[in-house]
């Protein structure tokens, strides 16, 4: 039997227990657990801003990419004190407020990151997520169609960031004034889906069931409700290549670029050049939009 390494880490303070940094979590690609580490807190300026305050979902690879793996929602036990955590609908979810907490949650292996769309104790959304989600494993059209999305929201006046799931898919990111509810996101998210699906019947869909989708990506306007988690800007994902959902500019989605570009192998060195390009975009002015299609409905 493998001897088990052990060692501490004590970070702002908090004493964390590092177990065999020597396992590879990404072996395709050589990262072993003491080199996610090292990522993560390069990673955590950028990812913990979109976690903070939010029921977090992690998902765990024990023995690493591709191993099996869990979905982990209520807050793994032992819990260290450290560690503040939030009930909702009877989970007890980890509130990934800083740096400790996060490296405690990657020594368990845990690989990926989604967060609510909202903070612990609100019904308000945080920001309106534009999912675009493939229904082919390879979809060569993903940022034609996520142009296409990026083109009407400007027309209506919204500026916008995409981001790559670091799966297979692209979410859209607006940010919101204060007090949008998620049924006016669902709302807004229908009328630009609806719009985009019938000038483009051959490249977007509205269908729910993945059967009956073809080979269209969907656009996924019901994601919006309590509760309801996407991958975290900035998390990396349990995929081969360990990719890193990553925010872009609309030139780069113009260029074509793909997912598996962006990873924990360079993402340092892409943070360095473009900073955080989520943090340059002020909230939209999504009310005016809202009143008129509420008016269209009376």
């Amino acid at each position: 039997m493998r001897k088990q390494v052990k060692g501490t880490l004590t970070i702002e303070g908090q004493n964390i227990q590092i177990t065999n940094p020597d396992k590879p979590l990404w072996p395709e690609v050589g990262i072993t657990k003491a080199m996610y580490l090292q990522k993560l807190a390069a990673l955590s300026p950028f990812l913990l801003q979109y976690c903070r305050g939010r029921l977090l979902t992690t998902i765990r690879y024990p023995h690493g990419v591709p191993g099996e793996f869990f979905y982990q929602k209520n807050a793994p036990e032992p819990t260290p004190a450290f560690v503040k955590t939030a009930p909702h609908e009877n989970i007890n979810y980890v509130l990934l407020n800083g740096l400790p907490e996060l490296l405690w949650l990657g020594n368990l292996a845990a690989l990926e990151f989604h967060p609510s769309l909202h903070l612990a104790g609100s019904t308000l959304p945080c920001e309106w997520m534009i999912d675009l989600d493939p229904t082919l494993p390879d979809e060569p059209r993903i940022m034609e169609a996520t142009s296409i999305v990026g083109s009407v929201l400007s027309s209506l006046g919204i500026s916008s960031v995409p981001k790559t799931s670091g799966a297979t898919g692209v979410q859209i990111i607006v940010p919101i004034p204060e007090g949008i509810t998620f049924e006016e996101l669902r709302t807004l998210g229908q009328f630009v889906a609806q719009y985009v699906t019938e000038k483009h019947p051959k490249l977007f869909t509205i269908e729910r069931l993945k059967k009956n989708r073809g080979d269209k990506i969907y656009f996924d306007y019901l994601q919006h409700f309590s509760g309801r988690t996407l991958a975290a800007p900035y998390t990396p994902r349990a995929r081969p290549l360990a990719t890193v959902s990553t925010p872009l500019t609309w030139d780069e989605v113009s260029r074509n670029v793909s997912p598996t570009d962006f990873h924990l192998l360079n993402i340092e060195n892409r943070l360095r050049e473009k900073g955080d390009l989520l943090a340059l975009l002020p909230p939209q002015p999504i009310e005016p939009i809202l009143r008129h299609l509420n008016s269209k409905r009376k």
